[in-house]
């Protein structure tokens, strides 16, 4: 299957009360083993690169590449959203003219009119050539590819300001962070999220939904939140695994080539599409009929 923009996607999921994962890849086993989960449950799947990652892995020309030809060889049927995951307007502008089917501008650490003009820009681009494309509002907390969030909550003026220039979906701040949440958390504002869902139909974002609880998870998806997105989590599951198998000394065994690359990394692969199945019914995401 042919990859698409999120419109429909996510559209459908404000509509239906539930919402899809966006699960960012950082290589091969990354890439196939999300969406092996998504196969498995034929649901629709976001598969998004940060600017980092797709450093690492060679650029964003190569990154598409990677998701196209391995939704191809791996006879991949659900619908699949390429997207950029906080990009800045240089990074937007570049995804846009390479492909994706989906961007993020995150200006949030930009003034808020320079923000705002340069998502008019961006939506422009994008939507000339059926892009979706997201935008942010309110800091998210942690650390993004360098851009520091203090965790605020989204401003509900600036937030549907900001909608207002037709962007497809819309992350907003509402005591979320990225990365491991800390002890002392005070957990998502649900009186935020609830003001924001009461004046903005666009499907809204949570970014940071690593860490959640899942009763918050299911609650924020009841509210409005059409998008979450997981990474972090995928990386713990990953290196859990694969800590096992180094501290049971499989990689040793000479005679079972447990050294072998596609072994060693086998069990953090398969770790990566248990959680990311584990989150897709969290989100509630049904299967395609």
């Amino acid at each position: 299957m042919a990859l698409t923009n999120g419109n429909e996607i996510f559209n459908a999921a404000r509509k239906g009360g539930y919402a899809v994962g966006a699960f960012n890849i950082n290589d091969l086993e990354w890439t196939r083993s999300i969406l092996a989960a998504a196969q498995e449950t034929q649901t629709p799947v976001l598969v998004q690169t940060s600017m980092g990652a797709a450093k690492y892995m060679g650029g964003y020309e190569l990154c598409l590449h990677l998701v196209q030809d391995t939704v191809k060889s791996m006879g991949i049927t659900v619908p699949v959203v390429m997207h950029l995951d906080h990009g800045n307007y240089e990074a937007a502008k570049e995804c846009i003219e390479v492909g994706y089917n989906s961007v993020m501008f995150d200006g949030h650490d930009l003034p808020f009119d320079e923000n705002l003009e340069k998502t008019k820009e961006i939506v422009k681009l994008a939507h000339a050539k059926g892009i979706s494309v997201e935008a942010e509002v309110g800091s998210i907390g942690g650390t993004e590819d360098g851009i520091v969030g203090l965790g605020e909550l989204a401003d509900v003026e600036e937030a549907k300001t900001l909608n207002a220039t037709g962007v497809d979906y819309l992350a907003v701040g509402i005591g979320n962070i990225h990365g491991v949440y800390p002890d002392n958390w005070k957990g998502l504002s649900f009186d935020r999220l609830k003001e924001l869902a009461d004046v903005i139909d666009t499907p809204l974002v949570l970014h940071g939904g690593s860490g959640i609880p899942k009763d918050q998870i299911i609650k924020a998806v009841s509210m409005g939140i059409s998008k979450v997105n997981v990474n972090t989590e995928l990386q713990l599951s990953f290196a859990k695994a694969t800590r096992k198998y180094i501290e049971d000394k499989k990689d040793l065994d000479i005679d079972e080539k447990g050294y072998d690359p596609r072994k060693l990394l086998a069990p953090g692969a398969k770790a990566i599409t248990d959680t990311t199945k584990e989150r897709i019914q969290w989100f509630g995401t049904p299967s395609i009929k």
